[in-house]
């Protein structure tokens, strides 16, 4: 005879717990995920499995796998979830007043800059909305980690995401005036005799340059003095006359004018970067993500050093 739940549980309490822990891949993970401890994700997990009276998860010192009635309990209890959300935001949230938590992955450097204006204008016109506004230079795991959406820089291969173009980015060469070509250097294969310095999420080994005039391209090899993943340490590298790289032109805007950068070749361009907002397919969005949404496709109207997506 199944087991009735102890006073004070709540099933889809239940629900969530079990589903963060596969999906997070842990009990530790989950527990960080969900706010709370390891001990109490770990009852939730025993209530559960005592309630339906099987094992859900074979659990090793290393290693976490599904049961088979945990596959198929997985399989129900994403669906079933997925229907209570959908009915609980229907009923409960409107397009013009979202509230609940909202969680967010953003570039270190458009997440401490660009974006913030947007996000006092989404915490001030809904204020009814938390933010988790996490900072990593990465691609998201939407499932195992919980996100609801990311502002992505670069291309986009994932096809499980949906992705909006928001802006782009013109990236230039620059280096520090002592470096800068003579009067009688003006060819852009000058640039072969500099160190160079490498932010490696976008270039590590080759530059592309394209010519604006003709739309020639010039290809360098090089062999990075400098390697980084930080656009802030390429800026402070790149001040300090280490080397010539490429960046982002908005975040040397006010070194060029103070004198502080040369701008190299200024007819030779790198390829824009895109700037994208991307979140996972699902069978319906909440109003708290439609809203972010809608504040962001206008964020990059008028920023300085990007080229925002035209508004049709």
């Amino acid at each position: 005879m199944k087991e009735t739940l102890p006073k004070g549980s709540d099933r889809m309490e239940l629900l969530q717990t079990f589903l963060r822990i596969v999906d997070a891949g842990s009990l530790s993970a989950a527990a960080v995920q969900l706010g709370t401890t390891q001990p109490t994700v770990s009852r939730r997990l025993q209530t559960l499995e005592s309630w339906l009276g099987c094992r859900l998860l074979q659990r090793t010192t290393h290693v976490m796998n599904l049961t088979e009635d945990g596959h198929r309990f997985y399989r129900h209890a994403r669906t079933l979830l997925d229907s209570w959300q959908e009915m609980e935001e229907d009923l409960l949230e409107s397009a013009d007043s979202p509230s609940g938590l909202l969680r967010v992955l953003v570039p270190h450097a458009l997440g401490q800059d660009h974006l913030i204006p947007a996000l006092n204008e989404y915490l001030t016109r809904y204020p009814r909305m938390n933010v988790e506004w996490t900072l990593h230079d990465r691609r998201p795991d939407f499932i195992a980690e919980g996100f609801d959406c990311a502002i992505q820089v670069g291309q986009i291969s994932d096809p499980s995401v949906v992705s909006v173009l928001l802006a782009e980015i013109p990236r230039i060469v620059v280096a520090a005036p002592g470096l800068q070509p003579g009067s009688d250097e003006q060819d852009v294969s000058w640039l072969q005799t500099l160190p160079w310095l490498a932010l490696n999420t976008f270039y590590r080994n080759e530059v592309a340059l394209t010519n604006s005039n003709n739309n020639s391209l010039y290809r360098l090899p090089i062999e990075p003095r400098l390697s980084t993943d930080s656009l802030y340490a390429m800026r402070n590298a790149l001040l300090c006359g280490m080397g010539v790289g490429i960046v982002s032109s908005w975040v040397v805007e006010e070194d060029l004018a103070a004198g502080r950068l040369i701008h190299m070749f200024p007819e030779w361009q790198a390829p824009e970067l895109p700037i994208n907002l991307v979140y996972p397919y699902a069978r319906y969005y909440p109003a708290r993500l439609l809203s972010f949404m809608q504040i962001m496709r206008t964020a990059f109207q008028g920023a300085r050093g990007v080229m925002p997506r035209q508004i049709t």
